[in-house]
């Protein structure tokens, strides 16, 4: 007998786990379906014109968090969304479709100057359909309290130890034409150009 109420203890112990497991699961998905970019964020583009997320193109954006001090998977995925913009060039759709956002997490140091230099580096076109944003010296506090909320928005997690090497999350976004979450996708060597591509293409048609 005592063996059968242990079993039993162990069943409904399983089967709490599991229920929690399911109800934590089912909060990040409703979490992340209801995502969406406050309207009134707004922030400096390479060229020092205002963004305001509220009165932006209609169309889809994939949105890139990084810093231009990153030593590794930044910049591989800034390389890798290169490419993915040469194949949504040629199926007509980058520009009319869909836009690049590429948003700094570290304001202070990725001036606009450093992120036109970094369109350099990377060979990004400056045709204003990748645009990268930061912060306004101006108002580089609460610029950069914007950049922690838009980053909120999507649960994109990163901190400065000190050394001023941050440790962040590690994906990207797809955002629809109101700037609600879509999708997410790994960044780095997990970066994966055609599933991306196959999902943009496939909220476009």
């Amino acid at each position: 007998m005592g063996g059968v109420s242990v079993k039993k203890i162990y069943m409904i112990s399983a089967i709490i786990v599991i229920i929690g497991i399911t109800a934590g699961i089912s909060f990040f998905v409703i979490r992340d379906i209801s995502a969406k970019v406050p309207d009134d964020i707004s922030l400096v583009t390479m060229h020092d014109k205002e963004y305001v997320f509220g009165e932006s193109d209609k169309k889809l954006k994939l949105v890139e968090f990084m810093y231009t001090y990153c030593p590794d998977i930044c910049p591989t995925t800034t390389l890798k969304m290169n490419m993915l913009k040469k194949d949504l060039e040629k199926a007509g759709v980058y520009g009319k479709n869909i836009q690049f956002l590429t948003i700094t997490i570290d304001p202070y140091r990725d001036t606009t100057d450093r992120l036109k230099n970094y369109m350099k580096t990377f060979e990004i076109e400056d045709d204003g359909n990748w645009l990268l944003l930061t912060g306004d010296p101006k108002n580089i506090k609460q610029d950069q309290q914007e950049i922690q909320e838009l980053a909120n928005t999507f649960q994109f997690q990163y901190r400065d130890p000190g050394d001023g090497f941050f440790v962040h999350s590690t994906f990207v976004f797809l955002i629809d034409e109101k700037n609600k979450y879509i999708k997410k996708f790994p960044m780095g060597e997990e970066f994966n150009k055609e599933e991306i591509y196959n999902k943009i293409m496939a909220e476009i048609q």
